[in-house]
């Protein structure tokens, strides 16, 4: 299991940065940077189940572990989602988290990634331009 952690630094509110990370139409600007046309079904609801999906219906889900609305989420994927249906992983503590930190001119995102080792080199090519994307948004949305 491979641990990645990326950083941001973004001049606005936690609470606007958020509102781009979890509202449907920003979120799939942002995820774009993995694969064009990614949404999420479900709720963030503690205990709650996500599905990550592309526009083939394929993707993974994930229990959401800890949400603290403007400050932290965290998943744990349980498993991978082809044409539709869910196929379970023995993937152990695979967890994806982001943590807002407010500072006196800004916000730091913080993103933690435990992966297995096979997604390492996409996440590494992909997770810096997503957290961009979101940076952008949240400096220019109204």
């Amino acid at each position: 299991m491979e641990r990645l952690t990326y950083e941001i630094r973004i001049n606005a509110t936690p609470e606007k940065i958020w509102t781009v990370l979890w509202s449907k139409m920003t979120y799939r600007q942002w995820t774009a940077a993995f694969t064009e046309g990614s949404f999420y079904q479900g709720n963030l609801e503690e205990g709650s189940i996500v599905k990550f999906l592309d526009p083939n219906n394929n993707g993974m889900y994930s229990r959401v572990e800890k949400n603290i609305p403007n400050k932290e989420i965290k998943f744990l994927h349980l498993g991978e989602i082809y044409e539709g249906v869910e196929a379970p992983q023995d993937w152990g503590e695979a967890t994806e988290s982001y943590v807002l930190e407010e500072t006196e001119n800004g916000t730091i995102l913080k993103s933690e990634i435990q992966t297995p080792a096979e997604f390492k080199d996409f996440f590494e090519e992909k997770f810096p331009n997503a957290l961009e994307i979101v940076k952008n948004l949240s400096q220019n949305q109204l």
